[in-house]
Parts: C-alpha cells; structure tokens; sequence
C-alpha cells in the first residue's frame, strides 16, 4: 500500500506536487514539505516557494469558514463532532491572551515558531476567532509562514549539504 501511493505521487505527480500537497497538510505543513523537497534533491528556492503557497492555500478558507464549522460541529448530535469543537476550542483559548496581546505580530510569530501545531492551520484559526480583521489575519499568517519556511530551508538544506 505504501509503495502503491508513494508511486503514485512521485511517478505520477511528480516530486513538486509531492511537496506542495504535504504543505497543505495540518500539522506537517511546510515544515515537513520542505524537507521533504531537499530529500528529494528540489533546488531550495523551488521548495521554499511550493511549499509557502501550498501552505497559504487553505488559510483563506479557515479565516473565512473555520468558526461557522466549529459553530455547526459544536451543536451536532455526532460527538466526535463536539470532541473536535471543543478541542479546537480550548487550543484557541489557550493561546488566545498571548496573541490578542500582539495581534498581528503575535499570529505572525506564532506561525512563524517552525514547530508541529504552531502553523499557519492553527495560526488561521485563532485569528479568526479572534476576530482579526481578514487582511490581517491573512497577511500575518503569509509573513509568519514566509518566515517559517526560511527558517526550514535553512536548516533543510544547511543539513542536506553536510551530508
């Protein structure tokens, strides 16, 4: 199965779309697409750029939709609906006081932090409910997902070139 879908993506889609498909992906996003762009010997401009775009892709989205959906899903009957709304809910109010206080420059960083669930996906999320203003929010994510994505080039293709 492995070696079915790993054929498909690379000898099918090709090793660009292989990156910019993982970057839409939460939690890997461009964090894990870029070094999976040096692995598979992409030039690191190449892969740094697939990757933001793919990254930023489904953050309009989230702004626009993220707290009609967490609103539809807290008031279903499915409870793993409910579980994933409150889930989504507390991490929200976790990290809420922390980027209200800086607003932009604290979605910006937040997202910025190249470490599993501080991405754009989560980024998004608290701005919108929030209520960050949408060009914001949006321009806070790019530069933080901008910056990010520096951050694991260099450090993708700093360790590529050593080895």
């Amino acid at each position: 199965m492995k070696q079915a879908i790993q054929t498909f993506f690379l000898e099918t889609l090709g090793r660009e779309w292989c990156v910019f498909f993982c970057s839409m992906i939460p939690i890997i996003e461009l964090r894990g697409a870029i070094p999976m762009g040096a692995v598979m010997g992409m030039p690191w401009w190449q892969s740094y750029i697939i990757s933001v775009i793919g990254n930023m892709l489904p953050v309009p989205f989230i702004l626009l939709l993220i707290k009609g959906v967490i609103k539809w899903m807290s008031a279903s009957r499915v409870k793993f609906f409910n579980k994933i709304a409150n889930f989504l809910l507390r991490k929200v109010e976790k990290k809420r006081a922390q980027i209200e206080k800086y607003s932009f420059w604290g979605v910006c960083l937040f997202v910025a932090v190249p470490l599993p669930v501080t991405g754009a996906w989560t980024g998004s999320l608290v701005a919108a409910m929030i209520d960050m203003k949408w060009w914001k929010a949006f321009l806070s994510c790019l530069l933080g997902v901008m910056i990010s994505g520096v951050i694991m080039t260099l450090i993708s293709y700093g360790i590529a070139a050593i080895f």
